[in-house]
C-alpha cells in the first residue's frame, strides 16, 4: 500500500495524477496542471456546510455534510473517485488543507469500495506554498536574461528553440499584446503561476540554472507575472532581437490574422468562428483607442473593416497588411523605441535570429 505523501517535489517532477476533492468553485480559482476535480461537495453543499460551521460549530457542520452527501449522491461521488483511483494508480487525492474532506474521501473509498488511496498531507495549500517557494528560490539562486525586440520580431520563436527558456506567454495562453488573446480562455491566475513554477522545477532538476524569458510588462493578457520574478525582470540583462520591418509585418499577418482566424474557427466552428475572430480584432483595436487617439483609431478601424470584409468574402488577407503597417509605424514602434532607450544600459547584445540564438546558447555554456 502506498503511503500518504509530503514529497511535493516528487509529485510535480513525476507528474503524479491528482484528484482534487475541493468544491468546483475552489478548483476554478486555481489548480495544478494534472489535477482532476472530483468534489466531495458541490458549491451549494459547501456553502451550506460553511454557514453551519460559522453558526453552530464543527460537529454540526460535519453532521450536515453527511446529510447533504448521502444516498444516491454519495454513491455517485464514490463511483467517480473509484474510476479515478483505478485508472490513476500512482496518484494522490487532496482537499484544501489535507483535513476532513480528503480523510473522509479516503475512508469512503476504503469502506465502500475496498480501495486504499493515498492523500497529500497538507493538501492544496501545502502544494501551492511549495510551488511559490520554487519560483522565489529560482529568482534568488538562478541567472536570468531577457529577450526584447519590436512587436513582430519573433521573440517567442527564439524561446521555442532554447532548452532553458520559460515561455510566460505560453503558460498564460496569451501573446502579451493588445491583440494577443487566443480563441481559448486564459488559465486562472493561480493556475498560471503553478504551471510556471512546475516548469522551473523540472528545468532546474535537469541541471538548468540559467533561464531566458521574453521581456514582458507586469501582466500577460490579464495574468500577472509573479511579483518576485517581475521585480527581477526590471534589472535582468537584455538581448535585443533585430528584424526587418517587412518581415515583422508578415509575421504579425500570419500570427494574428491567418493562424488566429483558423484557431477561432477550430474552436467555434465554421459558421461562427470567423465572426468571433472579426469581433476579437475590432475589440482589440478599440481597447487602445485612448492611446491611439480618435483620428488614428477611426482611420485604422476603417482599414481593418475593409480587410475583414474582403477576408470573409474571398479568403484573401492582403488588405490586413495596411492596418498592421499603420499600427507598427505609428503606435508600437515609437512606444518600443522609447522603451529600448530606457533599457539601453541593460542590453548586452543585439542581432538577428541566428545571431541571438548563437549568443544565448554560448552564454548558457559560459555561465553553466
Amino acid at each position: 500500500m502506498r503511503q500518504n505523501s509530503t514529497d511535493y517535489r516528487d509529485i510535480f517532477l513525476n507528474d503524479r495524477p491528482l484528484m482534487d476533492v475541493r468544491a468546483p468553485v475552489e478548483f476554478d480559482k486555481g489548480a495544478f496542471p494534472l489535477a482532476c476535480n472530483r468534489p466531495l461537495m458541490n458549491d451549494l453543499e459547501r456553502e451550506k456546510v460553511g454557514t453551519c460551521y460559522k453558526q453552530q460549530g464543527q460537529q454540526a457542520a460535519i453532521e450536515l455534510g453527511h446529510q447533504l452527501v448521502s444516498g444516491q449522491t454519495k454513491q455517485e461521488r464514490i463511483e467517480a473517485w473509484v474510476d479515478f483511483a483505478r485508472s490513476q494508480s500512482q496518484g494522490y487525492l487532496y482537499c484544501f488543507r489535507g483535513g476532513l474532506r480528503s480523510q473522509l474521501t479516503q475512508q469512503w473509498l476504503k469502506n465502500e469500495a475496498g480501495i486504499e488511496y493515498p492523500r497529500v498531507i497538507g493538501g492544496y495549500k501545502a502544494l501551492r506554498t511549495y510551488l511559490i517557494e520554487v519560483t522565489d528560490s529560482a529568482v534568488t539562486e538562478c541567472n536570468f536574461v531577457l529577450v526584447g525586440g519590436l512587436t513582430g520580431s519573433g521573440k517567442t520563436e527564439v524561446l521555442t528553440q532554447l532548452a532553458n527558456a520559460l515561455d510566460l506567454e505560453g503558460h498564460a495562453n496569451h501573446r502579451g499584446s493588445s491583440f494577443g488573446k487566443h480563441a481559448t480562455p486564459q488559465p486562472a491566475q493561480i493556475s498560471f503561476e503553478n504551471a510556471l513554477a512546475i516548469d522551473i522545477l523540472k528545468k532546474r532538476a535537469g541541471g538548468i540554472n540559467q533561464f531566458v524569458l521574453e521581456d514582458e510588462g507586469r501582466v500577460v493578457g490579464s495574468r500577472a507575472i509573479p511579483l518576485t520574478l517581475f521585480q527581477g525582470m526590471q534589472k535582468y540583462p537584455l538581448v535585443w532581437l533585430e528584424e526587418r520591418f517587412e518581415d515583422r509585418v508578415e509575421r504579425i499577418l500570419k500570427d494574428y490574422v491567418i493562424d488566429l482566424c483558423a484557431e477561432f474557427i477550430d474552436v467555434h466552428g465554421i459558421e461562427q468562428g470567423f465572426g468571433v475572430f472579426a469581433a476579437h480584432l475590432r475589440q482589440s483595436l478599440s481597447g487602445i483607442v485612448k492611446r491611439l487617439g480618435g483620428e488614428r483609431y477611426q482611420r485604422l478601424a476603417l482599414i481593418m473593416d475593409s480587410a475583414l470584409n474582403e477576408q470573409e468574402k474571398s479568403g484573401a488577407v492582403d488588405l490586413h497588411r495596411d492596418w498592421i503597417i499603420g499600427m507598427l509605424s505609428e503606435y508600437y514602434d515609437p512606444m518600443y523605441a522609447y522603451q529600448r532607450d530606457s533599457k539601453g544600459p541593460r542590453i548586452e547584445f543585439s542581432g538577428d535570429h541566428a545571431a541571438v540564438l548563437e549568443y544565448l546558447r554560448d552564454r548558457g555554456r559560459r555561465l553553466d
